[in-house]
């Protein structure tokens, strides 16, 4: 029996009961159901997975955490795709001043700009969800490639990727951020997105590689071994589905992650020079004396914003977690 740690922290026993299974739904995978036998037309097949998915929805739309963390989440997302097109003003069009917080002005003026500080916050909440999936999704990818090789293959290429991943994990994110911002002047989204990516996807990798250890000792994995199938073919439809829930906890958790980190670069004057994030509002606020001059709404409402998006990742997954977990829903 071993022990597995999900990404928010709890403990799943790995055996080999169904009820124990990665998937995190109480019953067995679809690769399960069928190594025991041929299936006609796939119907048990079909019956599990459209069990799974019923399960899914009914204790989904019953824990509170999901929704409430969920609900959040999608009004931001709705604030990131029509934000600038619902703006009452754009970025740069100026007013008087250090305008209070009123009708016109939701979150006032900045200072000494007069730029409307509501249009910004809606037009930057954008850019930081982009810089979020582009940085979640190279980490997951990269992460997600390395754990499974170096957890299928294991022996020389396991040391080799572990190398790998501990050489990443020692290098300075925000010192050579710092260098690789001396010599690229012009900086996007997709080049911050992309340095996050690059620099965050070890701890992926080490846990999708002791799942992967874990699984390819089930049966369900001789079988197919058996069977004659190629390794990509069997992690891929085998392995991967069996943690589906799992990678899905992690992406979450990624996404949250490279908003902060993304949130700090900005902050420090080293993100994208093309665009107008969350932080970037705070990096302004902050050169420009925002506490001194008591224009408290400049940073308040924008870093309270930040704030929400990422709690509500966290609370999204954890309710995620207590979904996909039958241990955790029967609490």
């Amino acid at each position: 029996m071993s022990v597995n740690i999900e990404p928010s922290g709890h403990k799943s026993l790995a055996t080999g009961s169904p009820a124990a299974s990665p998937a995190g739904l109480g019953q067995p995978s679809l690769a399960e159901a069928g190594a025991g036998g041929t299936v006609a037309g796939g119907g048990v097949a079909a019956a599990f997975a459209g069990r799974r998915r019923w399960e899914f929805m009914h204790f989904a739309l019953r824990n509170k955490k999901l929704m409430i963390g969920a609900g959040i989440e999608a009004v931001f997302v709705f604030v990131a795709i029509f934000g600038p097109l619902i703006a009452p003003y754009g970025v740069t069009k100026t007013f008087p001043p250090g305008l209070h917080p009123s009708l016109h002005h939701l979150f006032g003026t900045n200072a000494p700009f007069g730029q409307d500080v509501f249009s910004q916050a809606l037009t930057g909440v954008r850019d930081s969800y982009m810089v979020g999936a582009l940085g979640a999704v190279f980490a997951g990818v990269v992460g997600l490639a390395v754990g499974f090789a170096a957890g299928w293959r294991g022996g020389w290429l396991d040391e080799l990727l572990q190398l790998l991943t501990n050489v990443v994990i020692t290098l300075p994110q925000l010192v050579l951020m710092i260098v690789l911002s001396a010599y690229q002047t012009n900086r996007s989204t997709l080049f911050e997105g992309v340095f996050i990516g690059v620099t965050g996807w070890p701890w992926v990798a080490r846990a999708v590689r002791a799942q992967t250890f874990t699984l390819k000792a089930r049966d369900f994995v001789d079988l197919a071994k058996l069977s004659g199938r190629r390794a990509s073919s069997i992690v891929v439809k085998d392995i991967a589905p069996n943690m589906a829930s799992y990678i899905f906890l992690v992406f979450v958790l990624l996404f949250a992650s490279s908003m902060l980190v993304a949130v700090n670069f900005d902050f420090l004057g080293l993100g994208p020079s093309n665009s107008y994030s969350i932080g970037d509002m705070m990096n302004y606020a902050s050169q420009w004396s925002a506490l001194q001059l008591g224009v408290w709404w400049w940073f308040i409402p924008p870093g309270a914003a930040m704030t929400l998006m990422v709690v509500a990742l966290y609370i999204t997954n954890v309710g995620l977690d207590e979904v996909f977990n039958p241990k955790l829903r029967q609490q």
